[in-house]
């Protein structure tokens, strides 16, 4: 026995000398339709963002590539009551700048993001939260005012742990161009709607990366992505169109990466219109006001037809805001047909029979085709009289100052990367009343929602969310559309492999030249 133990550790002395050289190496460049509006951590609500900064920051709990959550900067956690949750933190752990990573800088972080200070986009996730307590150096409580089982869904995505020292006492706007982390990568430099830089950690916890400079570039255009795939120029494209699929999958130097994607494609409509402190002030104003015209809307639509010929086969027709990968997904609910002549009667039911003429919002660039898939509902929409022009936006502006404020009225396309995969993660932030992407106000499908955040009974649960998404259907709170497909282009230099989460993890990927 102890000749096997001292034959084991010489092989494992051996072997470090070549895990010691593996020094990170080589640069992978990664286009993505839009630039991030932050690089605060704590601010946004974004994929694009959250794809650059979970390659600068740890979160407490991760999810793998099979999507189970694992340890991340806490090595254990456990539920200590039905309301308390105690994380272990790994000890060793630096920030990039030196600082700790400890059970002080878990709680500056997890206070920054539901104080009244920052008044960041998810804060409403952790409103629950009452405090969060220091036990020693390594290790945190969090305390719920009722039971929270979905708390470990949302730290395995927010709550990026952030170095105290660094960002105490500093806002936004510093915290948006300084991020320090303590993530495989260190942040370089961001020139804003050209490239965001980072540079691995070769003494990150997890392992040194393998690749040494990690490069975003923000191009909106699919075919612009394409051809600078084709040159060399990057070498991770998302959001490929289906008509270019073939033109990179004969491309020598090319590869094409599919997953399907958590993230539903929809039309959330405004039932009411909310101030900036995201209280309902009364029903929207225009036509969109009327439950019935809402219906209309629902009923005017034919996805299958955009699925078909807009995007190719590639997308999953949905009836609700959410996916089957979704908890809470109601599987008895089949998506609404078209019926022209139901939309008709709804509308002049309304008080609308010549029709009535509506706005679209859209961005362009951000998922896929979605500048032309708003223009086929615009245009499916318009065939029932309700004559629908589009009008489409570059992605930071959209945000800010359409969705964000609520003034994307009457309605907006959005695409929403569900990664909590629960429905809380969907019909929460975007149809909750209260939240920054909500515009839809009913008390009962407030109170549905409230209930199973903090149910513990998964079959409660389940029959609350049921509910909640007929009632919001009902309501004509949203058109649901379908789940998009994710095509990824990639140069066949790179390893590289598309994730459902949509999750663009640096330290998953390598080079085959090392280059």
């Amino acid at each position: 026995m102890n000749g096997a133990r001292i034959a084991l550790a010489l092989l494992v002395l051996l072997l470090l000398p070549a895990v010691a050289v593996a020094a990170p190496a080589g640069k992978l460049v990664i286009a993505q339709g839009v630039d991030p509006t932050t690089l605060d951590p704590q601010w946004h609500e974004e994929t694009p963002a959250y794809n650059v900064l979970l390659n600068i920051y740890d979160t407490l709990l991760f999810r793998d590539t099979n999507l189970k959550i694992i340890p991340w900067l806490a090595e254990s956690w456990k539920l200590v009551n039905p309301t308390t949750w105690e994380f272990k933190i790994r000890k060793g752990v630096k920030f990039h700048n030196g600082e700790d990573v400890d059970a002080d800088a878990v709680k500056f972080s997890l206070d920054r993001i539901r104080g009244p200070e920052l008044k960041g986009r998810q804060a409403g996730y952790f409103r629950l939260v009452t405090s969060v307590d220091v036990v020693d150096k390594h290790t945190v409580r969090v305390v719920t005012a009722k039971p929270y089982p979905t708390l470990e869904n949302h730290l395995a995505l927010r709550g990026h742990v952030m170095p105290p020292k660094h960002f105490r006492g500093r806002d936004k706007v510093f915290a948006d161009r300084n991020p320090v982390g303590s993530g495989p990568y260190r942040f370089v430099r961001w020139a804003k709607d050209e490239a965001i830089e980072l540079e691995a950690d070769p003494g990150w916890w997890g392992g040194a990366p393998k690749v040494k400079t990690l490069v975003f570039r923000p191009i909106p255009e699919h075919a612009v992505r394409v051809a600078a795939l084709q040159a060399g120029e990057i070498d991770v494209a998302v959001n490929i169109p289906p008509h270019l699929i073939a033109v990179i999958e004969k491309h020598p130097r090319l590869y094409v990466s599919k997953a399907p994607s958590v993230r539903p494609i929809f039309i959330p409509l405004y039932t009411h219109q909310f101030d900036s402190a995201n209280k309902p002030v009364g029903a929207v104003e225009g036509p969109t006001r009327d439950k019935r015209v809402r219906q209309a809307m629902l009923a005017a639509l034919n996805v299958d037809e955009i699925v078909k010929t807009v995007l190719e086969g590639n997308a999953i027709r949905t009836a609700t805001p959410l996916t089957s990968k979704h908890f809470g997904f109601d599987r008895t609910l089949a998506p609404v047909k078209l019926d022209a002549d139901r939309a008709k009667k709804l509308l002049a039911d309304a008080g609308f029979p010549q029709g009535i003429d509506l706005t679209l919002n859209s961005p362009d660039g951000r998922y896929l085709k979605d500048k032309e898939v708003a223009e086929a509902v615009a245009g499916q929409l318009t065939r029932a009289g309700i004559r629908t022009r589009v009008k489409t936006h570059e992605w930071t502006t959209y945000l800010t100052q359409l969705v964000y404020p609520h003034k994307a009225n009457p309605m907006y396309l959005i695409g929403w990367g569900n990664t909590t995969w629960d429905a809380d993660g969907t019909l929460f932030p975007l149809f909750r009343s209260g939240n920054p992407q909500s515009n839809y106000y009913s008390p009962d499908f407030d109170g549905m929602i409230d209930e199973a955040q903090t149910s513990v009974d998964p079959k409660r649960r389940l029959e609350l969310y049921a509910r909640a998404q007929r009632l919001m259907l009902d309501d004509g709170a949203v058109l649901p559309l379908y789940q998009q497909m994710d095509i990824y282009g990639v140069n066949k230099r790179a390893s590289f492999q598309a994730l459902s989460s949509e999750q663009l993890v640096g330290v998953w990927m390598s080079l085959r030249d090392g280059k």
